[in-house]
């Protein structure tokens, strides 16, 4: 297998980035980014040897820009840092922020935040054979946030849940009814925040 060149890699992922923010991901191609950086599709091969691979360089940049809790830090304080910097970054780039579900083993760091995870498990005395459980349940969850929040799940859901209050009497939807109007702003740093605690409190549990 030929080796790829490195000198623009970096330069490379970021007008990728920059691509994908403008024009959704689904949009991004080989050609428009070749255009972007002045470079002919051949050259652009020569650093990335396919979209797909493309992708996984874009994966492997958003895992570089996860949080490192200090290691001296409270065990339950390094995952809600974890957590929280998870959602910052797909935030700050929502339009590549699924790939941190669909291609979770872009490269050799792909690992690096499950181990911060397991270590801050470990610290907290959660016995080893729960580690990978509380750790799929952890990233399930704030990955799952995250997405939803930033590909508008979240606001979709909730506006059709509205329209179809109006379709449906409380015969149909006698819950959603009993639950009163929906609200049209939902703070979500602080749902996040108290989904994370509640979370926090089965880790805890396990640790006891």
């Amino acid at each position: 297998m030929r080796r790829l060149k490195t000198a623009r890699r970096s330069e490379i992922v970021g007008a990728a980035l920059e691509l994908a923010a403008e024009r959704g991901l689904r949009a991004l191609s080989m050609r428009g980014l070749a255009a972007r950086l002045g470079l002919t599709p051949m050259a652009l091969y020569g650093y990335f040897r396919s979209k797909d691979d493309l992708l996984d360089g874009l994966a492997a940049h958003l895992l570089t820009l996860l949080p490192t809790p200090a290691p001296d830090l409270d065990p339950f304080t390094r995952l809600r840092e974890l957590a929280g910097g998870a959602r910052a970054v797909a935030r700050e780039h929502p339009a590549v922020a699924g790939l941190l579900f669909t291609r979770p083993a872009a490269n050799e760091q792909s690992l690096l935040p499950a181990e911060r995870v397991y270590q801050a498990l470990l610290d907290a005395g959660v016995p080893e054979a729960e580690v990978p459980r509380l750790e799929r349940l952890l990233s399930t969850f704030v990955l799952g946030y995250v997405l939803s929040e930033v590909e508008g799940r979240f606001a979709a859901s909730a506006r059709l849940a509205r329209s179809r209050r109006v379709e449906l009497g409380p015969a149909d939807l006698p819950a959603h009814h009993r639950l009163g109007p929906l609200p049209h702003h939902v703070d979500r740093d602080a749902e996040f925040a108290k989904d994370l605690e509640d979370l926090l409190t089965i880790v805890e549990a396990a640790a006891k």
